[in-house]
């Protein structure tokens, strides 16, 4: 009876790990196509560059909101219900993409995807928590499970381009991604979800989630997140500009032309190498090492200039891939699991709010110092990865969370479940 159970608990993790892998898959291949649709209806509805930017911050913006005022909700009404309303938005806005060229309504459903895109994935991040047997299990399959984000982000971009190429707009895409939500509904819906203590009503609260700010680990962690995240999305968002009237070999002028395509490759393969390297090494010297060798590949292209930023910052992907998931969880599991749901959007918050001001700072410094010269912005982002290099020396020297990690194994890992 105890193997059956063991068999059937086994099974049901397995289901919700697939569901989980395919809610981050989508998203990506959405969110992370957005300089193809950008470029596309620029031409098409004749948008300013200020206009056009919209396609990414409304989502952003939308996102950190929703991080910080709905992650809670999965706290307090549990994580399947969360997951199915945030997926049943998200259907909604991207199937009503269909009908119109407007773009005041795609600011719209943008927003709006993006809220959705908040709770389902605070929820979800708070299920790989209710999931996971262990602080570095939960680490482990955190990299797992942004490695599918990181293929729909390789999808996304392809899916837009074979949409133009075949006459389609690229609303197609939004469509195909309303049908995998709603699969992934009636999944959701007969898959048993793990029991987990639901949050007091008193607790699970927009209160309590802003209350954490005074928290160290949450705090510590979603500023470390932040500083990586403005560095990420430098990479997709101004890479390209960088290279504008890029010259050298073939090999070289192969890489400027498919730079950002090689470093969502890197960045994908990473994050699956991360759930192995993870298994074998501690996490604070490999984020350390990582940090450290992101921070010269970033320098190098400051410095240097598009000679070398054409190979070091599409390279910089494969050190970037693990360190967004390893900080996110280690970040979650220093709270009870009854807060993961508020913390996973307070981090969700830094991350979507990073994502958004990040790419805005490298413009203006850009145009006010440089000329137009992104060179100059990139000089900012390199500024960001030297300081998440520091904490990772000062993580790696006084680990700070270490004490609180050892508990979490102990207090909210250890058992086997509890009874909602």
């Amino acid at each position: 009876m105890l193997n059956n159970n063991t068999q059937e608990k086994s099974a049901s993790h397995t289901l919700i790990s697939a569901l989980t892998y395919a809610m981050f898959f989508m998203f990506a291949m959405t969110t992370d196509a957005v300089g193809e649709i950008i470029k596309i209806a620029k031409s098409d509805m004749g948008l300013t560059n200020t206009q056009a930017s919209a396609f990414h911050w409304s989502t952003m913006i939308a996102i950190a909101l929703s991080g910080v005022g709905l992650g809670f909700v999965a706290d307090r009404i549990g994580r399947k219900n969360a997951i199915l309303i945030g997926l049943g938005a998200y259907a909604f806005a991207s199937a009503m993409f269909m009908m119109g060229e407007s773009f005041y309504l795609y600011f719209v459903l943008l927003f709006v995807s993006g809220l959705a895109i908040g709770l389902f994935k605070t929820a979800a991040l708070a299920l790989i928590g209710d999931i996971s047997t262990s602080t570095e299990h939960h680490t482990a399959k955190m990299n797992a499970v942004e490695g599918f984000f990181g293929i729909g982000a390789i999808i996304g971009p392809m899916l837009v381009v074979a949409l133009a190429s075949a006459g389609l707009s690229w609303t197609w895409l939004y469509l195909i991604a309303a049908g995998l939500c709603v699969v992934m509904m009636l999944a959701a819906l007969f898959t048993k979800y793990p029991d987990y203590k639901i949050a007091d009503k008193n607790k699970a609260t927009l209160g309590h989630t802003l209350s954490l700010l005074k928290n160290k680990y949450a705090l510590g962690f979603s500023f470390g997140i932040a500083m990586y995240v403005a560095a990420e999305v430098a990479i997709f968002v101004w890479l390209p500009t960088f290279l504008v009237g890029f010259e050298g070999s073939k090999p070289a002028m192969w890489f400027a032309a498919y730079a950002v395509m090689i470093f969502f490759v890197l960045r994908a393969v990473g994050r699956f190498l991360g759930a192995w390297i993870l298994q074998h090494f501690d996490w604070k010297p490999v984020i350390l090492c990582f940090s450290a060798i992101i921070f010269c590949c970033f320098l190098g292209s400051a410095i240097i200039g598009k000679n070398a930023a054409v190979y070091l910052l599409p390279l910089s992907g494969l050190f970037m891939s693990m360190i967004y998931p390893t900080l996110n969880s280690k970040g979650i599991s220093c709270f009870p699991k009854t807060d993961h749901g508020a913390v996973a959007g307070l981090i969700l918050f830094f991350t979507a709010a990073s994502a958004a001001i990040g790419p805005i700072l490298m413009a203006f410094v850009s145009d006010q110092f440089g000329g137009g010269d992104m060179r100059i912005g990139f000089l900012l982002a390199t500024g960001f990865t030297g300081v998440l290099f520091l904490l990772a020396l000062y993580n790696w020297k006084y680990q700070p969370a270490e004490r609180a990690l050892s508990e979490a194994n102990e207090t909210e890992y250890g058992a086997e479940g509890v009874a909602t």
